[in-house]
């Protein structure tokens, strides 16, 4: 490994995990701002291009490639129903973000889903909730649900004041990058809570793996400006090399 690479991890974070026998390294990739002018391949080709090895996994972040799709609005141009209002009031609050607790963005995840099975998911996840099970909501509404980021002051600006949608096949995405770096790659949803895998290059990728690396949130969520990870097995003397490097 080349010790010049400057691998750093962001702030609160380990730079390397282990799982089992095995250690990774989760290289956190800073680049500019990702705008809806961008194509994120491009982007992945720039900035971890010189970087990447065969045998890496590049991650993604799913809120990058939705910027990067232009699917986000405002919430200024969301005008939320009193149904989503409503359904909005029973969400959970989260301390790690934005969610479903924002009537825009029950709003518009009732016009990609649809009212009705927004609505029905509503009621069998109250009724799940009284007998101990949560998420049944998110798993009858899906992806569109669960991958909705709602406005969240600590987004990096300028998109704190944005709903951004899930990604557009986040399956594909992944491998038009592997097709650009000679490597897997997968778009992930990852936040303090938990993570998920949208979208994976080929069956080669180790999805619970990657679930557990990533499990700590080690590209973040504010003002890091990292939305793209490289994940590394490493032997001891290239850790070594690493920390010292």
């Amino acid at each position: 490994m080349d010790g010049r690479l400057g691998m750093k991890a962001n702030p609160g974070k380990q730079l390397e995990m282990a799982v089992g026998e095995k250690v990774y390294l989760r290289v956190p990739v800073r680049t500019k701002l990702i705008s809806a002018t961008d194509n994120i391949v491009e982007v992945a080709r720039e900035y971890l291009g010189h970087l990447v090895q065969p045998d890496d996994i590049v991650v993604v972040s799913e809120k990058a490639v939705a910027i990067s799709q232009r699917r986000f609005y405002h919430v200024d141009e969301v005008k939320p129903s009193l149904l989503a209002k409503i359904l909005s009031r029973f969400v959970r609050y989260s301390p790690a973000g934005a969610n479903l607790r924002s009537p825009q963005a029950m709003e518009l995840t009732m016009r990609q889903v649809g009212r009705l099975r927004v609505l029905v998911a509503a009621i069998i996840g109250g009724l799940g909730k009284l007998f101990g099970i949560r998420g049944l909501f998110y798993r009858i509404c899906g992806e569109a649900a669960s991958s909705i980021d709602a406005a969240w002051e600590y987004t990096i600006p300028p998109y704190q004041n944005c709903i951004v949608l899930g990604p557009e096949n986040p399956q594909g995405v992944a491998q038009d990058l592997k097709a650009a770096l000679g490597c897997e790659a997968a778009v992930i949803d990852a936040n303090d809570l938990g993570v998920q895998v949208l979208g994976t290059s080929s069956s080669r990728v180790d999805e619970p793996l990657l679930v557990t690396l990533l499990q700590d949130n080690p590209l973040g969520q504010s003002a890091e400006q990292t939305p793209f990870g490289i994940i590394r097995a490493v032997t001891e003397s290239e850790l070594d090399l690493t920390s010292t490097g």
